[in-house]
């Protein structure tokens, strides 16, 4: 009789794990972590500088989880106090500007001098699947292994012009955290430039030589609401086109009313890639900061934004609380049906749904 061979690799019967058992466990192991969050600890992290800390509680900040949102408030408050100490900047530009490759070697420049800086990404989100990239990690490989800078990406999702829901308290927390300067990066030349400007102190709009728009005021709201433009790329033969842009630019400004903050919007020009021009930037940023302190106008700014922020978040709770209720989610579907067969319209469907009773 032949023996049977025996071979090292031949597989041994393991212990068979119950598939009830093993779903129950995650969901048990997932209740505890979040019964694990303690607010008071994370606060003193955050305080002390801890980024771990703070990315958990700006998630806490982005959920929709009513009792994240409890422990989100929270933090909010406890941290409140030991905000507003940064510069906070906003920067805006046409898809291609090259908003990434600036704010990695501004950032970059910016620890060079001691600070520490907090990059808060809006990345747009999909309307049709809502997802997002968030790749801007990625295209600043250098500014995220600085241990002074800190890069937060965030799905816009469906909030107004593409800015994170929760920005204003994100940046209440990196200021916490110990931030001198917050940089939030819009998605585009869109609505979004409103919103972020309603929540920065100084607003920076990236520009291209030659791109068609020196003169005929393209955007113009959007340069209005500019503290500096920046007409980045000005290298090789981008050089000189950018120079003339410069001065078209100038001359376009001085053509708007003056601003009530009695600051001059400066232009200038930059390399991003070569790292040119860049300090001039934020000497730029510094004088503005400087020139506003002295008048008074900083802090009027960043009071009459908070009063803004107070009616957003009003309104956005409103809506949130009526859409939530479950009389007008089953009324609702009953006056879009009406609606799509023409039974009613819009407007006397919206006065029916608003005088419905709790």
């Amino acid at each position: 009789m032949a023996k049977e061979k025996k071979s090292a690799l031949k597989e041994k019967k393991g212990v068979s794990i119950s598939e009830i058992t093993n779903k129950s466990t995650i969901k048990a192991i997932k209740k505890k972590r979040r019964s694990e969050i303690n607010t008071d600890a994370l606060v003193t992290s955050i305080l002390n500088g801890d980024i771990t800390a703070l990315s958990r509680a700006i998630t806490l900040v982005e959920s929709k989880n009513p009792t994240h949102l409890e422990k989100a408030n929270t933090i909010i408050k406890a941290c409140l106090p030991h905000a507003n100490k940064s510069v906070r900047i906003g920067i805006t530009g046409v898809p291609g500007v090259g908003k990434s490759t600036f704010i990695e070697t501004f950032g970059k420049h910016i620890t060079s001098k001691g600070k520490r800086i907090a990059v808060l990404a809006i990345d747009p989100s999909s309307s049709l699947t809502k997802g997002s990239i968030l790749g801007d990690k990625t295209r600043m490989e250098d500014l995220v292994k600085d241990a002074n800078a800190y890069i937060r990406p965030s799905a816009s999702g469906d909030s107004l012009g593409g800015v994170a829901r929760k920005t204003r308290e994100t940046i209440i927390l990196c200021e916490a955290a110990g931030f001198d300067v917050i940089i939030i990066e819009t998605v585009g030349v869109g609505q979004s430039e409103t919103t972020v400007h309603s929540m920065v102190d100084f607003f920076l709009l990236l520009k291209l030589a030659g791109a068609g728009d020196e003169l005929q005021g393209i955007k113009r709201g959007i340069i209005e609401m500019a503290d500096a433009i920046a007409i980045n790329k000005a290298d090789g033969d981008n050089l000189k086109p950018a120079k003339l842009a410069k001065v078209e630019f100038n001359r376009a400004l001085h053509l708007y009313p003056e601003k009530s903050s009695s600051w001059q919007p400066k232009v200038t020009i930059c390399s991003a890639l070569n790292d040119e021009g860049i300090d001039s930037i934020w000497r730029i940023i510094l004088d503005y900061a400087e020139t506003t302190t002295k008048n008074g106008y900083f802090n009027k700014k960043r009071n009459e934004q908070n009063k803004f922020w107070l009616i957003q978040t009003i309104e956005e709770q409103l809506k949130s609380a009526f859409f939530n209720r479950p009389k007008i989610k089953k009324e609702l579907s009953k006056q879009l049906l009406l609606i799509e067969t023409n039974k009613t319209t819009p407007f006397a469907a919206a006065d029916y749904l608003m005088g419905l009773k709790t």
